[in-house]
């Protein structure tokens, strides 16, 4: 029997031609949006359905997250005072390497279901500590288990994304290809994680395009962040042909103007992470300059060891540094500006379907639109920090925070209800994150990064 559930009487923001916010209904079937309307157009008699009643609820698509290391999930605020070269160091050089498949997993699991208890219910996974398949299996069977949706981004091991040996990706990616990830139409999805020329020669990434290529999986690929990146990286891939719409350039911080142009030439995709760019040191974020070339731009937590892993705190940052910048260049030049740079609107669109044009997945989400997966979250407004509502997308933007979340559901399905998550026992998701932490940090006694409350659990 179809199962139906009718939200009634809310916000809506469909996202579907813009960011126009009603009163309205959202009527789901099974899995899929059935009907978007305005308040009173869906009748319950109509459609027997569960009603909910969202009066005091904003109904908008689920946020989507263009890339996210979730395996460092357990290691939650270590890097909080890092720079991107001591990340590279810690995480990279001497955590990274102590992770077994049940510290990929606890953290993995932990960060996804972090993510769904914000509102983010499509993240795209950049796993690039996979050590051994189980690692790559016990990745996967966190997403599954988490009960979001997940691009699972297979990258290379961690010796191997440190290097500049020549070495191709692990072919490993075959497998689960072959196997768990055969279904491009799934909850999770798998893509491939490319370490490109910033980690690796220019032969290994020419070997790692053509292997994504011939397996039809989308690539991710880190591109332009920091000193690595002032290279011209994306040149050299455009001269060897390997730029392409089936690939999001995650950072593209140090870019030239032409290698942005190159990559919108290419119908190419992009993710930005502005909190943790300015944080660690990748370069100016580079939001307006992808935009203003059409290229889909999506939001990035990226890693939890350094900041929040909500949309709300990473949209607002976007819009600050973006703003700031545009402020701060016309007040050298003696003026003011007479129009901001970015909307509260663009934010809320690089959240949904333009994260999902990111991605390549707005054919199944980013919008409330019939057909499309009933990924859905409800934000409650009837709270100090909401109440009372003036502009929805306003709110969702500038105001909303984890706890406003009141409701999510994914491909139909609740996860979070009434403020609860619901698809899993979050204490023990949580206890098993505590055990890797303490695993991974146990012997780690460097006091000028390893914080104390961390080693001493």
């Amino acid at each position: 029997m179809t199962e139906r559930t009718l939200l009634r009487g809310g916000w809506v923001i469909p996202m579907a031609s813009g960011p126009e916010a009603f009163r309205g209904d959202v009527l789901i079937e099974d899995d899929r949006i059935a009907a978007v309307g305005r308040l009173g157009e869906i009748a319950d008699a109509e459609v027997d359905a569960a009603v909910v009643d969202a009066r005091d609820r904003i109904v908008l698509p689920g946020l989507i997250d263009t890339h996210r290391h979730l395996w460092q999930s357990a290691l939650r605020g270590i890097a909080a005072d890092w720079t991107l070269g001591q990340y590279f160091a810690r995480m990279r050089g001497v955590l990274g390497g102590r992770f077994r498949p049940e510290d990929v997993h606890a953290g993995t699991l932990l960060g996804a279901v972090e993510a769904l208890d914000a509102g983010v219910t499509t993240v795209a996974d950049w796993s690039h500590n996979l050590n051994s398949p189980e690692h790559a299996d016990a990745a996967w069977q966190a997403l599954v288990d988490a009960g979001g949706r997940a691009v699972f981004a297979y990258g290379a091991s961690n010796d191997q994304a440190l290097s500049r040996d020549g070495s191709p990706h692990t072919s490993d990616v075959r497998r689960l290809r072959d196997g768990a990830g055969r279904d491009d139409g799934g909850r999770v999805t798998l893509g491939m994680a490319l370490r490109g020329p910033e980690f690796g020669t220019l032969e290994a990434a020419e070997s790692d395009w053509a292997l994504a290529r011939e397996l039809g999986l989308p690539v991710t690929v880190h591109i332009g962040g920091g000193l690595r990146g002032a290279g011209r990286h994306v040149a050299e891939l455009d001269r060897r042909g390997l730029l392409g719409p089936d690939t999001t350039y995650v950072h593209c911080t140090m870019l030239a103007d032409d290698e942005l142009d190159a990559i919108a030439a290419a119908g190419g995709r992009a993710a930005v992470s502005p909190e943790v760019e300015a944080n660690m040191g990748h370069g100016p974020a580079a939001t307006t300059r992808l935009r203003s070339r059409g290229i889909p731009t999506g939001l990035s937590v990226d890693v939890c060891t350094n900041v929040g892993g909500d949309l709300f705190g990473a949209m607002r940052a976007a819009l600050a540094l973006e703003r700031g910048t545009a402020h701060a260049a016309a007040l050298a030049e003696g003026r003011a500006l007479d129009r901001l740079p970015l909307s509260a609107a663009d934010l809320l669109t690089m959240a949904t379907i333009e994260g999902a044009r990111a991605g390549g997945l707005d054919d199944r989400v980013g919008s409330l639109e019939p057909g499309k997966q009933a990924d859905v979250l409800l934000l409650r407004t009837d709270t100090p920090s909401l109440a009372p509502v003036s502009d929805p997308v306003a709110a969702v933007v500038l105001a909303a925070g984890v706890r406003d979340v009141d409701g999510v559901l994914v491909a139909g399905r609740w996860v979070k209800r009434d403020g609860r998550y619901v698809h899993r026992d979050v204490p023990a998701v949580i206890d098993a994150a505590a055990a890797s932490q303490r695993y991974l940090l146990d012997g780690v006694r460097d006091e000028d990064w390893c914080p104390p409350g961390a080693r001493d659990r």
